[in-house]
């Protein structure tokens, strides 16, 4: 007994540390993305937000490339080793690029990689666990905590305005691809799985009126979430915010934070309740960006900072519950694959095409590469606009119970399902 404990928390260890390299690939390049391609090549808003969006376009093909690859063909671990090698090469090209083609083309080809990674590291942990419900939250904090780490190292080292952090990324992905082969066999289950996200049986879903209106809701509130994600660190840069980078990661921390309280607010507030919360927060967070500064406007920086744990538990999470309450069991994964390609795929593809045509109409960039506060302070209203504008249509289109977890071993055990299934 003693030597299967060992050999179990051995593993487990293995697929923490996994976890950590897999976000933090993704924490070290992307928030400080948009700062080196605005203040240093001088890309558009447009070029920026489009950069930035790539990864929703590996969100929408990443369903097929992992479902078919790693369900009929190739052992888990040697797909994921191989598709961070990939990514490390491309990596490497994106930050020796200087014109939009030659950053764009490489970091297209690399979200195309790097996105259907996520859900192959959950499903390997997942299989490796005898009981993933409990086992996967656990481990699967160590990927936050990886996202914080990058973000405080670039933001230490005072990276953000160059390519530094892809080549971070890059050599982090190379280390990842050889970590991977470490992993125990995770072979390939054959073709007769579960159901695919646009089958037959997940699509009715859609006759209900509640989970139609979630989704479209869903869909258009990804929308301006694509603001903060592409701008926010070089809002902060251009707006002399020391250490954005590092600053930014509070928001990583209040997640945490949040993540622990959704039980207790789910019973209060109920499935609405919370995905109100969740969009009037991104409401709140982009009012406080446009009035906030450096000097004695700080304050309001950090307050919108911390509300990303509101932002995204509350709306993001409780979705997923929601999702996993009203699909049947047989086709829960496939139900939560779908609202992710519509969420992280479909709404931050629109998103990345109306942020940068917002920041170019209030001319982010000048000669000098400066923005005003005028004109920050526009774009982060439209932003918050359009966040309104989703959570009104929301509360008076969307009626519907759902009953809450009935414990937080529960709750555990649907979030994890529901990563399981993300992109």
């Amino acid at each position: 007994m003693p030597s299967f404990v060992t050999a179990r928390r051995g593993i487990q260890c293995r697929l923490a540390a996994m976890l950590f390299l897999q976000y933090f690939i993704w924490g070290a390049w992307y928030v400080t993305l948009g700062t080196w391609l605005g203040r240093t090549l001088h890309f558009s808003g447009q070029g920026i937000a489009l950069a930035a969006g790539t990864t929703a376009i590996g969100a929408l093909l990443a369903p097929l490339l992992a479902g078919t690859l790693a369900d009929q063909a190739v052992a888990t671990e040697k797909l994921l080793a191989s598709l961070h090698l990939m990514g490390a090469v491309l990596l490497w090209a994106a930050a020796a690029g200087h014109t939009f083609a030659a950053v764009y083309l490489p970091l297209l080809l690399y979200a195309c990689c790097y996105m259907p990674t996520l859900a192959l590291s959950n499903t390997l942990a997942f299989r490796q666990m005898r009981n993933p419900g409990v086992e996967f939250a656990p481990l699967r904090v160590l990927g936050t905590v990886g996202w914080i780490m990058a973000g405080l190292l670039v933001g230490g080292l005072a990276l953000e305005a160059t390519a530094e952090p892809l080549r971070l990324a890059a050599a982090a992905s190379l280390l990842m691809a050889g970590y991977c082969l470490t992993l125990p066999h995770t072979p390939p289950l054959g073709a007769g799985g579960s159901a695919r996200a646009f089958s037959p049986a997940v699509l009715r879903l859609f006759r209900d009126r509640a989970f139609a209106v979630f989704a479209g809701a869903s869909l258009l509130i990804c929308v301006p979430l694509q603001f903060y994600y592409a701008f926010t660190n070089l809002f902060l840069n251009e707006r002399g915010v020391h250490d954005a980078a590092g600053k930014m990661t509070g928001g990583q921390f209040s997640e945490l934070g949040c993540m622990l309280l959704i039980p207790w607010f789910f019973r209060r507030l109920g499935v609405k309740g919370m995905l109100l919360g969740g969009m009037g927060a991104w409401v709140v967070r982009y009012a406080l960006f446009a009035f906030g500064n450096s000097g004695r406007g700080m304050p309001l920086l950090w307050a919108g900072i911390l509300l990303h744990g509101i932002c995204y538990d509350f709306f993001f999470v409780t979705g997923q519950i929601y999702v996993d309450r009203k699909a049947p069991p047989a086709v829960r994964a496939a139900a939560q694959g779908l609202i992710t390609q519509v969420t992280y795929g479909a709404g931050m593809l629109l998103g990345s095409y109306l942020s940068g045509a917002v920041v170019d109409h209030y001319a982010l960039h000048g000669a000098a590469g400066a923005a005003g506060a005028a004109g920050w302070r526009g774009i982060w209203l439209v932003a918050g606009g359009c966040s309104a504008a989703v959570l009104l249509c929301f509360a008076l289109t969307f009626k519907d119970r759902v009953a809450a977890p009935a414990s937080e071993g529960e709750l555990a055990e649907t979030v994890g399902g529901a990563a399981a299934a993300a992109v």
